[in-house]
């Protein structure tokens, strides 16, 4: 085994050649360069740009690669075949640094059943294409395919022979994800013990069973001190080792992986991430450790509280390290008082007292029904409380519509409204379900007049968003209000509004005077700031 940078682990990345081979995907000559460029960025020591043999497309691809892109070693896949390696070759000759990764299966299954090839046939043709790629480079890679369901003893005569016609680095693939951690690890271990010579030992892990990054890991306690991964983890069937968990994984837990070191810029991991799903069309899902929309994403309150406080109780690693905007309080049904009153103070809202408790009262209300509530909806929220703050005489209790269409009868409203110490029901009909819940709350209240302009607005987009209904309200004696309502429901949002402008109606009556002016009248979406 190679002592050369023994502390160092070397990222080999395989997203343009295995990952491209995840079904569905078919990559383009410009879109792979676009990738191939920001894995230099991100610092991979090694590109897998493709599999040159497998058609002029892939063999253009890896060559323009082989052409514009420096700093990593540039590396094409091959088989064991002469041809084949004299086609990869001639893809990666322009590359500054490159690199031939020859292959063939050692198991029985595959042997059998796939090369129809007997062992000795097998160990011929590894012979012959490690001497064939190294008469090209100094830098040549074997890997027995299907090596973690081989027979043991077999592989590594195989491994034996590569190493001794020139192989630089042995690659042991759990192909079809078959391995587990601890047997892994002591394959390897044993490998370094049996084959001689001077190589890097890598892994190539799948995760059929969802380990391979742990198996990947495994290996590199076991001496790897190479690993093939793939951005987002992306690859055949379940996918590859993801290059983000291995890296970070090394970086974050040195306890465990003392003095070893990866060349990485991770704060290139996100943006790598979100260009790989782009242009491959494979989204990240939210949960994806490191570079997921929530991985740094806490709506419980308990951890939003102690995040707040400090980053380090629910956060093992630095979001801006990886690339990540930062922490993200996500504002839903679980989260508490400490994080909704925090993200208020953000927004530069200072909400306090009673305020803050009706505020919080109608968050958690309305996070119950729609998932998240953006910053433009806790703005429309606090303005709301604020503006219907003051001691109200009529309070809206329940209400419950029934819409209407063609040839299906008429819309109608039944509400329940707290008028003092009296809940009063009404029950009335109309050209559509907000005249008609306003007609039944006339009637409930006892108060009169007409609606002299109604408005609707989306505070946020989609389907979810919260509807924030402005209208205009005059009584019989002339007293001349807006009133504004906030909800999922446009019907709601529509006699919240109404209700607000027949409190305000009230307080004038009340108080005896009638404050008209141009802002009542012209009622609108007042943010608190």
């Amino acid at each position: 085994m190679s002592n050369a940078n023994a502390d160092r682990v070397v990222i080999f990345d395989t997203t343009l050649r295995d990952g491209e081979q995840s079904p569905g995907i078919s990559l383009g000559q410009v879109e792979k360069l676009e990738i191939a460029e920001q894995l230099a960025r991100l610092g991979v020591d090694v590109i897998e740009a493709g599999f040159p043999i497998a058609s002029k497309g892939d063999f253009e691809g890896v060559q323009g690669i082989a052409q514009g892109v420096s700093g990593p070693i540039i590396c094409g896949l091959s088989r064991t075949s002469l041809a084949d390696i004299d086609r990869c070759w001639e893809a990666i000759e322009p590359a500054e640094r490159r690199r031939i990764h020859t292959f063939i299966a050692t198991s029985e299954t595959h042997m059998r059943h796939k090369l129809r090839m007997t062992p000795d046939q097998v160990k011929a043709e590894v012979a012959s294409a490690v001497s064939r790629a190294r008469s090209y480079t100094d830098d040549v890679e074997f890997s027995p395919e299907d090596a973690s369901r081989s027979d043991f003893s077999f592989m590594c005569e195989v491994l034996q022979i590569a190493a001794d016609h020139g192989a630089t680095t042995l690659n042991i693939p759990d192909t079809v994800g078959y391995g587990v951690p601890t047997e892994y690890a002591g394959q390897l271990r044993e490998i370094r013990e049996r084959v001689k010579g001077d190589y890097v030992l890598s892994t190539h892990c799948h995760n059929d069973l969802g380990l391979a990054v742990a198996n990947s890991l495994a290996g590199v306690q076991a001496g790897a001190r190479q690993v093939e991964c793939a951005i987002n983890g992306i690859g055949e069937r379940a996918g590859n080792a993801a290059l983000e968990e291995v890296v970070m994984a090394i970086k974050t837990r040195t306890d465990h992986f003392e003095g070893l070191e990866v060349a990485i810029n991770t704060q290139e991991l996100q943006r790598t991430s979100r260009l790989v799903s782009r242009l491959t069309g494979y989204p990240i899902q939210y949960n994806k450790a490191v570079v997921g929309r929530n991985a740094f994403a806490h709506e419980a309150g308990i951890h939003q509280h102690g995040v707040l406080s400090e980053r380090s109780t629910y956060e093992i690693m630095d979001p801006q390290a990886v690339g990540q905007d930062g922490s993200h309080i996500v504002l839903g049904k679980h989260s508490g008082r400490h994080a909704f009153s925090e993200r208020l103070r953000q927004l530069g809202l200072d909400v306090r007292g009673d305020a803050l408790h009706a505020a919080f009262t109608r968050f958690k209300e309305l996070a119950d029904r729609k998932l998240q509530l953006s910053d433009a909806d806790l703005e429309a929220i606090v303005a709301d409380e604020v503006s219907s703050g003051l001691k109200n005489a009529f309070v809206l209790e329940v209400l419950e519509c029934h819409g209407g269409s063609v040839g299906s009868g008429t819309p109608s409203a039944t509400v329940v409204m707290r008028v003092g110490d009296e809940l009063r029901t009404a029950r009335e009909e109309g050209n559509g379900m907000v005249e008609a819940a306003c007609k039944a709350v006339k009637v409930a209240t006892d108060m009169e007049g007409r609606l002299t302009d109604y408005t609707v607005m989306s505070v946020t987009g989609g389907v979810d968003a919260l509807a924030d209904v402005a209208l205009r309200f005059e009584s019989p004696e002339g007293i001349k209000v807006a009133g504004r309502g906030l909800s999922c429901d446009v019907v709601e949002a529509s006699i919240r509004a109404f209700v607000s402008a027949l409190n305000k109606v009230e307080r004038v009556q009340a108080s005896g005077e009638n404050p008209y002016d141009a802002e009542a009248d012209r009622p609108g979406r007042i943010f608190i700031s």
